[in-house]
């Protein structure tokens, strides 16, 4: 088995920053590609960043050249810069992985961290 555990998050003011961290550890064979997705109340949990272990990224558009994945593949770490945040942005968020295992991928969750953006 493989736990994600994320810290970082908190209560800041609109255009604040904020950054997550999530790590990964146990039985990895080998981390594929990371991301964070995130759950508002009453909506869906939707993609908000990915990274691969090359370091391809992909955002959604509502946090485009706000936010900023990236990753310590030697420490099985993501990192997700949250800068100019808004209101909007308040939601848990859940990092997540593939371990490629030699008879397949495994995908875990962590168990989230509140943002919350208020004034």
């Amino acid at each position: 088995q493989v736990q994600l555990v994320e810290s970082g998050g908190g209560l800041v003011q609109p255009g604040g920053s904020l950054r997550l961290s999530c790590a990964a550890s146990g039985s990895i064979f080998s981390i594929n590609a990371m991301g964070w997705y995130r759950q508002a109340p009453g909506k869906q949990r939707e993609l908000v960043a990915g990274i691969t272990s090359g370091g391809s990224t992909n955002y959604a558009d509502s946090v485009k050249g706000r936010f900023s994945i990236s990753r310590d593949n030697a420490k099985n770490t993501v990192y997700l810069q949250m800068n100019s945040l808004k209101p909007e942005d308040t939601a848990v968020y859940y990092c997540n992985a593939d371990d490629a295992r030699p008879w397949g991928m495994k995908n875990y969750w962590g168990q989230g961290t509140q943002v919350t953006v208020s004034s």
